[in-house]
């Protein structure tokens, strides 16, 4: 990772963008150091996607400003996008190639020779574990490596930073945790990455530092341990009670907890100590259907800033 003085790779200072009245974006500043990967965690509508397109040059800045590898988007764009690797929400794949043949067609975006194409393809698709696959059409392709056929194309041209937009939305577990397995080893060999996600577990795994976007805004920023460690305390007790048994269980939780939630369907009891706080909850006679301590995650540190508190 770069060193405080190293210039930022990306850096924004009121970054705004409209479309007509609406304002996706609301005046942010971040900044993202070389070698760290940086995300951008919020539910959809967030600004996340938007915020994105103006850092990968194809949404133009309304307000403020933003720097992209040390230029301007305004007026640099065609050099930036150059050395930037790209995997947008959609996979955009040409169905009618090959696996490989998608791969070298897009090393030709990046002036590459079929010779120089095709080394990085075949490393490529070792990376992604999709050597077997090269020669087979894409369209059969199960969702998971299809996802990785796209992180592979988008690192064709040996981008400096590398963008990825959603990268395991409507995948299935397994395929999740593989394409988590192939960023952090990316993030291992020093590239960049910037990634938007709405999974909580996904920002706690792969970013170093991460900024929360809600209603266009950054409403708060810092790694994964040290928001949990800002906005959550070090366990949460989960308690499940009968929907007949609610009201009356609801009158009898406070204090048992420095900060408690109701969700639809569970209340959410913030403290140092589950166990002593599940004790306490049976001495006072409640007897919910579940209970169930763990640690706190960047779930919680998402309801709490997104307001949803019921006893503070």
């Amino acid at each position: 990772m770069s060193s405080p003085t190293s210039e930022p790779l990306v850096l924004a200072r009121g970054l705004t963008k409209r479309f007509g009245a609406a304002t996706a974006v609301d005046g942010i500043d971040f900044q993202v150091a070389a070698g760290e990967a940086f995300g951008f965690l919020g539910p959809n509508g967030a600004g996340k996607t938007t915020t994105m397109r103006m850092i990968g040059c194809v949404s133009p800045v309304t307000d403020g400003s933003l720097t992209v590898l040390g230029m301007d988007p305004r007026t640099d764009g065609p050099r930036i996008r150059a050395r930037l690797g790209v995997v947008p929400q959609q996979d955009s794949l040409d169905t009618e190639l090959t696996v490989e043949e998608n791969l070298l067609i897009y090393g030709r975006y990046f002036d590459l020779s079929y010779r120089e194409s095709r080394t990085r393809a075949k490393e490529l698709l070792d990376f992604v574990q999709l050597t077997e696959r090269a020669q087979d059409a894409v369209e059969p392709l199960s969702g998971g490596m299809k996802r990785r056929l796209v992180i592979a194309r988008g690192l064709i041209n040996q981008p400096d930073l590398l963008l990825l937009d959603e990268p395991t939305t409507g995948l299935d577990p397994q395929a999740r945790h593989l394409l988590w397995d192939r960023l952090y080893r990316l993030k291992q060999q020093g590239v960049s990455l910037i990634l938007t996600t709405h999974y909580m577990d996904e920002a706690e795994q792969l970013c170093d530092r991460l900024v929360v976007m809600d209603k266009a805004r950054i409403v708060a920023e810092g790694s994964p341990r040290g928001l949990i460690d800002q906005y959550a305390t070090r366990e949460v007790l989960e308690l499940r009670f009968r929907p007949e048994d609610q009201a009356a269980a609801e009158a009898q939780l406070g204090g048992l907890a420095e900060r408690i939630e109701r969700l639809p369907d569970r209340y959410l009891l913030y403290t140092t100590d589950g166990d002593a706080a599940a004790v306490e909850v049976h001495e006072r006679g409640l007897r919910p259907d579940q209970v169930l301590v763990r640690r706190s995650t960047l779930e919680d540190v998402f309801l709490r800033l997104t307001g949803r508190t019921l006893i503070e």
